[in-house]
């Protein structure tokens, strides 16, 4: 549990209004639609930081562990502008320099940064509350908006499955503590099964954040219980 503090209290707006944590995001977006990733922009940060702000508030954690986990998850992309596959630990590194550089309190920079760090499905852990959030929240953020591929006849399968996806919404019900992946895809463009060829490993880390918070990790395609 992140103790309660006084202590110059960084907040999500100050992270958003810094003009590095700015140009990082805005530099890394564009690096990654040069490799033909999708998009990582202002969009995609701000909603994994609400996101992994209501997962903690919705479960019962304080406002101030839910707004770690938001700050986590608006600056988890960061290390994108330094390059792709290890992408979770330089963005570690810059966001304790903008943190420190900011004054935030030690141990909730050190909070950040592990939230940060273990984002990723291939190398990630849901290591603490706020790392379970943001994991959460990005692994949640499948629609086709993110597409950015001009041409249909050249999508890669990730390509192609993130476009089949029309609706996507990450659903609490706090009660009985589940945490509830609701897709629409269409199956004329992506099947279920393509979904699980790409999103295993991400769904699985789902799930072991959904446990570290004590609550239950649930996928529903298309009205169909899958997990």
């Amino acid at each position: 549990m992140v103790e309660e503090t006084n202590k110059n209290v960084i907040t999500l707006a100050d992270v958003q209004n810094h003009p590095m944590v700015i140009a990082c995001i805005r530099q890394a977006d564009r690096n990654l639609e040069v490799l033909g990733f999708t998009e990582h922009g202002f969009r995609h940060t701000d909603l994994v930081a609400n996101t992994a702000y209501r997962v903690l508030v919705d479960l019962g954690y304080s406002r101030r562990e839910a707004e770690l986990a938001a700050i986590a998850g608006y600056m988890h992309d960061l290390g994108n502008v330094v390059e792709r596959s290890h992408h979770y630990y330089t963005g570690a590194l810059i966001a304790m320099d903008i943190l420190r550089e900011l004054e935030m309190d030690e141990m909730e920079i050190t909070e950040v940064a592990a939230a940060i760090g273990n984002h990723d499905e291939e190398n990630g852990h849901p290591v603490s509350i706020c790392s379970a959030a943001v994991i959460l929240a990005d692994k949640a953020d499948v629609h086709r908006m993110r597409v950015r591929n001009p041409s249909f006849v050249k999508f890669d399968i990730h390509d192609r499955v993130n476009y089949a996806v029309e609706e996507c919404n990450l659903e609490l019900f706090p009660e009985e503590r589940v945490v509830t992946l609701n897709l629409k895809i269409d199956n004329n463009i992506s099947t279920v099964l393509e979904y699980f060829e790409i999103f295993l490993s991400r769904m699985v880390l789902c799930r072991r954040a959904a446990d570290f918070l004590s609550a239950r990790f649930s996928l529903v395609i298309n009205d169909a219980k899958l997990l």
